[in-house]
């Protein structure tokens, strides 16, 4: 039963965890606007997620480190830290070298916002029904 509820949410939690971090990463850009040389960062949601549903990230543990040798240890990388970013094309560059362009962060960032607060309210409405579903009448 419990296996049938986490299947259930497994998407609604990387998505959730995926905007996060795109929200993170706008928000580093908007930060740095100003700081000469700073190169804007993004990430196609839409692959990162394919990616984190599916077999590259299923059980949300991160990355497995390759072993060359017996002797080595075990272990895995972040989960997720850096994997996916891609830097941003410039639709006007700026002399200094910085890539941001303010209005399409905060575009971004507030589109990003919006789908984030969706995705809660569709989760929290499937909450309610499966609540709803398991309390006797």
């Amino acid at each position: 039963m419990i296996d049938q509820l986490e299947a259930a949410f497994h998407y609604h939690q990387q998505a959730l965890g995926l905007r996060q971090q795109r929200h993170k990463v706008l928000a580093s850009n908007i930060a740095n606007a100003d700081t000469p040389g700073y190169k804007a960062r993004d990430m196609d949601f839409a692959a990162e997620l394919k990616r984190a549903v599916g077999k590259g990230g299923a059980n949300g543990q991160g990355l497995a480190l390759a072993r060359t040798s017996e002797r080595h240890m075990a272990g895995q990388g972040a989960p997720g830290a850096q994997r996916g970013l891609l830097y941003r094309v410039p639709e006007q560059p700026s002399l200094d070298g910085n890539t941001v362009d303010m209005d399409r962060e905060r575009t971004a960032f507030a589109d990003n916002s919006v789908r984030y607060q969706a995705a809660l309210t569709i989760l929290n409405s499937r909450i309610q029904g499966l609540k709803s579903a398991m309390q006797p009448e």
